[in-house]
């Protein structure tokens, strides 16, 4: 399946981990890159999903769930000093190592956190992007999360989600809560 989570309330990258552990309890195997996610350190940086039974898999670890944050951080805001050049080179790099990892046919299920708005904020090219979900096998489900959905992405989407924002903290002013939404 092709699953996108989209909108612009809170929940898509929360969602996807959700159905990455939902997957891992199945004793799935499930990557997830991050495109836009910087270096800072969120609650996803630091856990460990694990199947409870045999240990082995196909990488030798017992881990099942492999996060790889690949972004720069947010482009252009919130004191982005990198150049647009840089930010573009990181999204060019993780849509490559995405495509690297799919044609090895061990995960089931892939997560591209934040891809819908590097392709929104035309840091990877919609064709590049397209490739990579004909490329993408029967047996893996492919998750795209991020803002701003391209409607190419949502015409081959097999689910959708959009999450849309009723009330947040931060319309009074709150500061983001470690934990809760990093």
């Amino acid at each position: 399946m092709i699953i996108v989570n989209t909108g612009n309330g809170k929940g898509k990258t929360t969602a996807a981990l959700g159905a990455a552990v939902r997957a891992v309890g199945e004793g799935k195997k499930v990557l997830m890159i991050q495109f836009i996610k910087g270096p800072w350190r969120s609650g996803e940086d630091n856990i460990d999903i694990v199947f409870k039974g045999d240990p082995s898999n196909s990488s030798g670890s017992s881990s099942a769930f492999k996060l790889m944050k690949m972004g720069l951080g947010f482009v252009g805001i919130l004191g982005d000093t990198f150049p647009r050049e840089e930010h573009e080179k990181a999204a060019e790099a993780a849509l490559n190592s995405a495509r690297d990892e799919i044609k090895k046919s061990v995960w089931d299920m892939v997560i591209l956190d934040e891809v819908n708005n590097a392709l929104y904020l035309n840091l990877i090219p919609i064709e590049n992007l397209l490739g990579l979900i004909d490329l993408t096998p029967k047996t893996c489900h492919l998750v795209l999360t991020g803002r701003d959905a391209h409607p190419e992405i949502l015409a081959r989407a097999d689910l959708i989600t959009e999450m849309r924002e009723v009330k947040h903290p931060y319309q009074g002013g709150a500061k983001a809560k470690r934990g809760v939404e990093y």
